[in-house]
């Protein structure tokens, strides 16, 4: 009878030791998922860029007036060239990882940023004798320049095609927290199909 008793007490602290060493498992697997998901939202931080090309002829004119009916007038023909990029900084998002529910919560994507490289090329510049051009008439110009470009740049799908690039990314968000059985959270609602994001 003690051999019985012995035999079922031994065999109830083996099923014990099997269940407390469960427990801290199940435990690390979650936190080794967050380190990897957390090191794939790195990975995926980087800038997402789309790229346009824009060509324009401005003419530039200015006069000064020296005496009262008598002015000095300077101008330029200004071809530009200008390359522009649009994209997000997905390495200043905003989320959060819930380790206990398995959710990721993007709280906030930043706003796009738009870089215009501009290459201006000067033709026929004339200057008038009391109205030279100088430093500030060049920034003028590039001033005008860039504010045209930015409304271009709104009319044109530039912004759209970054949006999209955008969307492209946060899906693979999606994939990677679905298969690793976790949930998708953005502006606090569960995305359960990438159809979501678009």
């Amino acid at each position: 009878m003690q051999k019985i008793i012995l035999g079922i007490l031994t065999a109830l602290l083996f099923v014990l030791t099997l269940k407390s060493f469960d427990k801290p498992n199940e435990k690390t697997t979650i936190q080794e998922n967050a380190m990897l998901i957390q090191e794939q939202l790195k990975n995926v931080g980087k800038l997402i860029v789309t790229e346009g090309h824009f060509s324009d002829v401005y003419n530039y004119k200015n006069s000064k007036e020296i005496i009262a009916g008598i002015s000095s007038e300077k101008k330029a023909i200004v071809v530009v060239n200008a390359e522009v990029t649009i994209g997000y900084d997905l390495s200043k998002i905003e989320y959060y990882i819930n380790e206990q529910s398995k959710t990721i919560s993007i709280k906030n994507i930043p706003k796009e940023t738009i870089n215009i490289n501009p290459d201006l090329q000067y033709y026929d510049v004339e200057s008038g004798y009391f109205n030279p051009f100088d430093a500030d008439d060049y920034n003028k110009i590039k001033t005008t320049v860039k504010q045209s470009l930015l409304k271009k740049i709104e009319a044109s799908k530039l912004k759209t095609n970054a949006q999209n690039r955008l969307m492209s990314e946060l899906s693979k968000f999606y994939i990677l927290t679905s298969s690793m059985g976790w949930t998708l959270e953005y502006q606090q609602q569960p995305i359960k199909s990438i159809n979501l994001l678009e």
